[in-house]
């Protein structure tokens, strides 16, 4: 009986000093999850918030019963995706036919490389495409001078001199066709062929390239010294000087990328849309065939005067056949003596002589 009695208070000791030490034995009696006294404990200390945690080499205990504390998260960058850079929308009011609204349907891409580019590949410079008897060069110089003079026995085509009101830079410019003086107006490409061929031309059959390096659309009589700066530039590289004229001019590479399904790049896209936002009603220009004949006819060539031709050195080569002017050493001497320009495709003297810049004309 005393045995027993001990036991008794041995194990009475025992369980006053477990509950005097319970609260710091809470990390120890997680385990414990299926006590009644864990689980109100840990309602309260739900209630209550949950006690500081004493630091340790692994972190705080977490009670196996619990729900793991949510997990901080950072969210994914955004997704990349590929610069799509869509067409501007046409202003309000701006009518069918204009420029704004068919730059809106002008594909926009990059710039292809230039690689194989060569000249010939837009076919025979100033090629007489519309079948007219004329070379190109001379239909627009017809068609853009005024006052000008005819070389007689051309059927109307070849242009001698004549008066050019430069849409680029506003001056007045008196042509003289000669070897010194024809490059004071060129004919430019408003869109270049460099520019084009990087565009969507390289694509084109030769046919159409040759179309489009021939176009009256595409082509302006400008002053020559504006032109050779301008070179192959877009519109976001070249604008003409004058202000005034540069609505007309976008319009133009507008309607000429329209017609030959070439495209235009993101920056040359935004410059086109920058200079019409000022005029969207500014209208796509056409063009047609350019007629022969015009202006006036000057008097008839001179005959072959022999004697100045051998004064200067000159001697002629060999006799006019049928049809044609004498045949001399160099076009220097032809022109000297009151003989050329040549075209090619029309003229047969065209052959004997060498076309320096490739222009299809020689002797001028």
């Amino acid at each position: 009986m005393p045995g027993r009695r001990r036991s008794w208070w041995v194990a009475a000791a025992a369980l006053t000093a477990a509950v005097a030490l319970w609260p710091d034995s809470a990390p120890d009696d997680a385990a414990a999850a299926g006590s009644s006294h864990t689980i109100v404990d840990r309602v309260a200390r739900t209630a209550a918030g949950p006690p500081p945690a004493a630091a340790t080499s692994s972190g705080p205990a977490v009670p196996a019963s619990a729900s793991p504390p949510p997990q901080a998260t950072t969210a994914p960058p955004p997704a990349t995706r590929p610069t799509v850079v869509a067409a501007p929308a046409p202003p309000t009011g701006a009518r069918a036919g204009s420029a704004v609204r068919a730059l809106a349907t002008i594909p926009i891409k990059g710039r292809a490389p230039k690689t194989g580019y060569e000249r010939e590949l837009f076919g025979q410079a100033w090629k007489d495409v519309d079948r007219n008897g004329c070379d190109t060069r001379n239909d627009i110089l017809r068609r853009d001078l005024t006052a000008y003079v005819l070389k007689a026995g051309t059927n109307g085509c070849l242009v001698l001199r004549g008066t050019l009101q430069d849409p680029y830079t506003g001056r007045t410019i008196s042509f003289v066709r000669g070897s010194s003086t024809s490059s004071a107006v060129q004919v430019d490409h408003v869109v270049a062929l460099s520019d084009a061929w990087q565009k969507g031309a390289q694509q084109m059959s030769s046919q159409a390239r040759t179309a489009f390096a021939n176009d009256p659309l595409n082509l302006l009589a400008v002053d020559g010294p504006t032109n050779q700066r301008k070179g192959d530039g877009d519109a976001a590289t070249w604008l003409p000087p004058r202000k005034a004229y540069r609505c007309q001019y976008v319009a133009r590479q507008v309607a000429v990328k329209h017609r030959y399904g070439l495209w235009v790049t993101a920056a040359e896209r935004d410059a086109m849309a920058r200079i019409l936002e000022s005029c969207p009603g500014q209208a796509l220009p056409t063009a047609g065939a350019v007629r022969l004949g015009g202006g006036t006819t000057a008097a008839g060539t001179a005959a072959p005067a022999p004697a100045p031709a051998q004064s200067v050195g000159t001697p002629v080569v060999s006799p006019p056949a049928a049809g044609t002017d004498p045949r001399f050493a160099t076009c220097k001497a032809a022109v000297a003596a009151g003989f050329g320009p040549y075209v090619s495709g029309r003229d047969a003297e065209y052959g004997w002589y060498r076309d320096g810049d490739h222009d299809g004309v020689v002797c001028e």
